[in-house]
């Protein structure tokens, strides 16, 4: 099968790319250098990126490539030292972004319900919002049953899917997600990846999804970026036109899966192994 069949690969350097329209994220020659006890470390170079409304986006790329510290200037948690980050204008009383760290980031002191209303009651949203909002994405993530519960009572799968709930909620313009799934073994990755597939067929949220798997980013996404190793540049830009509503297992079967995961680790694997060189004359 051609490639053209599967997806265009978009470079940075390509006059031909195509530019999204309405974009609820824009990155533009963003850069961002770190002070360091051995001098700046340039960690994000001239990054641009834009993402439409709608859709759902990963980005993939080895350790140290600034894939965190970009959603993390989306958030407002990071300035780029050059160049600007930033979100479309949000709907009236809705917040613009909700993020979804990767491990826990659950409140210990709260039950699973209070959790998941915090955004809601923190925007001042009448009680029976509250109930009729949280009970849907409760029942969504399969947590219904543990409304009562306190995070300390749960596993660390259940507690995850309590920050996925707490997120949606909330009801953002745009999801900011950072390796939400990484920490948890392959089963309760499995799940949580297909719980998240229905919500958003359901809600199409803007995503910005921070993975290391290329798995991962192919089930989930209708575009994977792949960045360079350290400094981050936009490596190639991947569609990812497989069909949705969709269903992990029924993925695995496609050849054009396959395909797309070959390609997408083919432009990964030599940024990842220069990671590693670099790793190696820095720990000298």
């Amino acid at each position: 099968m051609s490639s053209t069949a599967v997806g265009r690969d978009h470079r940075a350097d390509d006059p031909m790319t195509e530019t999204v329209t309405e974009a609820k994220i824009r990155v533009q020659g963003v850069g961002k250098t770190f002070a360091t006890r051995s001098g700046d470390t340039l960690a994000l170079d001239d990054v641009s990126l834009e993402i439409g409304e709608g859709q759902f986006c990963s980005i993939v790329g080895p350790s140290g490539c600034g894939k965190t510290t970009l959603l993390r200037m989306l958030a407002d948690l990071e300035t780029p030292s050059t160049g600007s980050a930033e979100l479309g204008a949000a709907r009236p009383g809705k917040p613009a972004q909700s993020l979804v760290f990767q491990g826990d980031s659950v409140f210990p002191w709260m039950t699973v319900w209070d959790n998941a209303a915090y955004g809601l009651r923190m925007r001042g949203a009448p009680e029976a919002e509250v109930r009729e909002v949280v009970g849907h994405y409760l029942g969504k993530t399969s947590l219904s049953k543990f409304a009562k519960a306190y995070p300390h009572e749960l596993s660390g799968g259940m507690r995850q899917r309590v920050s996925v709930a707490r997120a949606f909620a909330n009801d953002p313009d745009v999801l900011l997600m950072d390796e939400p799934f990484s920490a948890l073994d392959e089963q309760n990755k499995a799940i949580l990846q297909d719980e998240l597939l229905r919500i958003w067929d359901e809600t199409r949220k803007t995503v910005l999804f921070i993975t290391h798997s290329v798995d991962e980013a192919v089930t989930l996404s209708d575009r994977v970026v792949v960045m360079t190793a350290r400094p981050g540049r936009v490596k190639v830009d991947i569609d990812i036109p497989l069909p949705r509503p969709r269903q992990r297992l029924e993925l695995r079967a496609m050849p054009e899966y396959g395909e797309l995961v070959y390609r997408i680790w083919s432009a990964l694997q030599d940024e990842v192994l220069h990671t590693a060189e670099l790793q190696q004359k820095e720990a000298r």
